[in-house]
């Protein structure tokens, strides 16, 4: 073992000294077999797999894995291991953000469509209640009117807050706190809110109401998952050396808003940013469309990562607006 893969599998040359290369690695079911297939066939073998969090590795990661046969004393096998997380985020941030923009195009069509022939509706319904005398007669036309405004919220909901971002230095953790209490009033009695910042991060240059608003929807999300029970954690951090898009950033502030529920279903986790899409039977699959457009005003994105019981969703934001470089 050399000393990157010391590093890889959080633990010295000494102490793996003996010691299963699966245990080490989680316990993999995959690399099991792939190791016995390997000594079997002698044919070379190379896949991705992921790696479990450790002590030292808080976050799943992925490794690119190369198996070959070897002859070097009683060794029969070569494992190599090469962690590509970095380069699948940013392949699926790009996979986001392509996401993103088809479906606001496609939304923001369909709203418009749908609008303008609510405001007719809405307004001959208006004229015709004016020339009904019958109160119950009446009662129909109040049905239309409000229903046609509950529609046309919808509409303005899916095309998104309008005007430009107002930014101005602000708190992020200050922003955290005002949402969590907005939450936790509303919220049962049975979760639990906790709080890990970091004191260092700076103020932002942010629209306060914008990212407010974002921070609104990813927290009660999480608190519906959690059906009643569970902890919700509000997390912030500086992570260095950050590509979002085709910008590098110095440094950018991530919020972690993290949830003990049953995870995000496997065939949602690819268009949860699509508008619509959602597995509540009340939920309007607005939400994260919605936060993902306010983040991207602001240079920013929201990641996520989930598996049954442990949710995150991570709101990249750049620490300014001058801090970009072209890659």
């Amino acid at each position: 073992m050399n000393p990157a893969g010391e590093d890889m599998l959080d633990i010295s040359v000494g102490r793996a000294e003996g010691e299963s290369i699966l245990k080490l690695t989680g316990d993999e079911e995959e690399l099991g077999e792939v190791l016995e297939r390997v000594l079997a066939t002698g044919d070379h073998y190379a896949n991705e797999f992921r790696m479990p969090p450790t002590e030292l590795h808080s976050n799943e990661r992925i490794l690119d894995c190369r198996v070959s046969p070897v002859e070097i004393g009683h060794a029969r096998l070569l494992v190599e291991f090469h962690d590509v997380t970095r380069r699948s985020k940013i392949s699926r941030e790009n996979a986001l953000m392509i996401q993103h923009g088809a479906g606001r195009r496609m939304v923001r069509q369909l709203a418009h469509e749908i609008k303008n022939p609510l405001g007719g509706i809405r307004g001959a319904a208006q004229l015709l209640e004016r020339q009904l005398d019958s109160d119950e007669q009446r009662e129909y036309t109040t049905v239309i009117i409000s229903e046609t405004d509950r529609l046309a919220g919808l509409v303005n909901t899916l095309l998104g807050p309008g005007g430009r971002s107002q930014k101005r230095p602000v708190n992020i953790h200050e922003i955290l706190e005002y949402v969590i209490r907005l939450v936790e009033a509303e919220a049962p009695r049975e979760l639990t809110f906790k709080r890990e910042y970091d004191p260092g991060l700076p103020d932002l240059p942010l629209d306060r109401g914008q990212i407010v608003q974002a921070v609104l929807n990813v927290l009660r999300n999480a608190v519906a998952a959690l059906e009643g029970h569970g902890t919700v954690v509000a997390r912030t951090r500086a992570t260095h050396n950050y590509t979002i898009g085709r910008r590098r950033h110095p440094v950018i502030a991530t919020i972690e808003i993290e949830d003990d529920g049953p995870g995000i279903p496997e065939d949602l986790q690819d268009s949860i940013f699509y508008p619509l899409v959602t597995s509540r039977p009340e939920g309007t699959g607005l939400g994260l469309p919605a936060a993902q457009e306010l983040l991207s005003r602001h240079d920013g994105l929201i990641e996520f990562e989930s598996r049954p019981g442990r949710t995150i969703f991570l709101l990249r934001l750049p620490l300014s607006e001058d801090d970009v470089d072209d890659e």
